[in-house]
C-alpha cells in the first residue's frame, strides 16, 4: 500500500502568532472560502502552482523551452503564464537559473512532515508550544491531518487546528480528539455578508460552532475564535457587536480568547507574483484608533470581554 500523503504549501518555524509559545505552523494547499481580503492567496488550489519574481528574472527564456506545454510566453511587462491550463509540474521552476520561478504546493508523506517537525521540539518544550496546522484549509485533507495529529500526539508534542469551519462535523470528530487548541474563524454573522465577501454562506460554519459545545464536554481541546479586521467588512461596530452576541448566547464559557487580527497588506507582492488581482491591494494598516475602537466594540457585546484581545500592526502615519 502506497503510504499516504498530503499536499503542503510551506512551514513557518519559530512562529509565535498561532497559538500559544513557538511553533512550526504546517501551511496546506486548498481552501472553500474564496475571502476577498485573503491573506495568502498561494493556499487557495490544491494544485501546484508556480510564481514569478519579477526582480530576480535574467530574462534569458530558459523557461519557456522547458515547459513542456509551451504555457509560457515573454512580453514586455515580462512573463506571462497560462495558468489557466498549468498543471504545476515544476519544470520551469527547475530550469530557471536565477531562482526567479519557484513552485508552490509539495507532495509529503506523515513520516517525512513530522521529521521535520520534531527538530523544533526543544522550543516547543521550552516555551508551551507546538506544532499548527493551518492552510489553507487543513480540514480539506483530513485522513492526512488525522494521521500527523495522531503521530504528533503519540511523541507527546502538542497539537493546534487553525479551521475557517467550513466542513463536516464528522470531520471535527475525527481530527479533535488529537487536537489541544481549536483556532476556529468567525468573520463574519450575516450570511448574505457572509456570501459576498467569501464566497459561502456561514450557516454549516455557525452549525459546527455550536456543536463544539457538546464535543467540549468529551474532549479537552481549547478554543479560541479568531476574527480578521477587514476594512469596511468584517471591522465593523454592527458586524462585531452581532459576533459578540452569538458567542455569549450559542459558547458561553467555552471560549478562552476572541483575537481580533488587525487587516494587513503584507501579502500585497504574493497576488502580484501569482498574476493575481487584489481587491485591497491600496488598502492601509488600521490605525491604532480604529484597531481600539473594534476591540471596545466587540467587548461591550460579549459576555467575557477580558478574554478579547486584539493583534497585528497598526500604521504610524495617517494616509495622504
Amino acid at each position: 500500500m502506497s503510504p499516504l500523503t498530503g499536499r503542503i504549501l510551506h512551514l513557518q518555524r519559530l512562529s509565535t502568532e498561532d497559538g500559544p509559545g513557538i511553533r512550526t505552523t504546517v501551511f496546506f494547499k486548498g481552501c472553500p472560502l474564496r475571502c476577498a481580503w485573503c491573506h495568502n492567496p498561494e493556499s487557495l488550489s490544491p494544485r501546484p502552482q508556480i510564481q514569478w519574481f519579477a526582480s530576480r528574472c535574467l530574462g534569458c527564456d530558459t523557461c519557456l523551452s522547458a515547459c513542456p506545454d509551451h504555457l509560457l510566453r515573454r512580453t514586455q511587462a515580462g512573463l506571462v503564464i497560462d495558468r489557466e491550463h498549468c498543471q504545476g509540474c515544476g519544470k520551469c521552476a527547475e530550469a530557471c537559473p536565477a531562482g526567479a520561478i519557484e513552485l508552490l504546493g509539495k507532495t509529503v508523506t506523515v513520516e517525512e512532515l513530522l521529521g521535520v517537525l520534531r527538530k523544533d521540539r526543544a522550543y516547543y518544550d521550552a516555551s508551551g508550544g507546538g506544532v499548527t496546522l493551518s492552510g489553507g484549509e487543513p480540514t480539506l485533507q483530513a485522513d492526512f491531518v488525522e494521521a500527523l495529529l495522531r503521530g504528533l500526539k503519540a511523541e507527546g508534542i502538542a497539537t493546534a487546528l487553525d479551521t475557517c469551519g467550513l466542513c463536516s462535523i464528522d470531520t471535527l470528530e475525527r481530527l479533535l480528539p488529537f487536537t489541544d487548541l481549536l483556532l476556529y474563524d468567525l468573520k463574519l454573522s450575516d450570511p448574505a455578508l457572509h456570501r459576498q465577501y467569501t464566497g459561502s454562506a456561514n450557516g454549516r460554519i455557525l452549525d459546527n460552532l455550536r456543536h463544539l459545545r457538546q464535543m467540549q464536554s468529551r474532549l479537552p481541546f481549547r478554543l479560541w475564535i479568531r476574527t480578521p479586521l477587514i476594512p469596511g467588512a468584517t471591522a465593523t461596530p454592527e458586524n462585531l457587536a452581532a459576533l459578540g452576541n452569538y458567542l455569549s448566547e450559542a459558547l458561553d464559557g467555552c471560549v478562552e480568547r476572541w483575537e481580533l487580527c488587525a487587516f494587513n497588506n503584507l501579502c500585497r507582492d504574493q497576488y502580484t507574483r501569482l498574476g493575481l488581482e487584489w481587491a485591497y491591494a491600496q488598502s492601509p494598516l488600521m490605525s491604532a484608533a480604529e484597531l481600539s475602537a473594534c476591540e471596545q466594540a466587540a467587548k461591550a457585546a460579549f459576555r467575557h470581554p477580558e478574554i478579547v484581545i486584539a493583534t497585528g500592526a497598526t500604521r504610524l502615519v495617517e494616509p495622504l
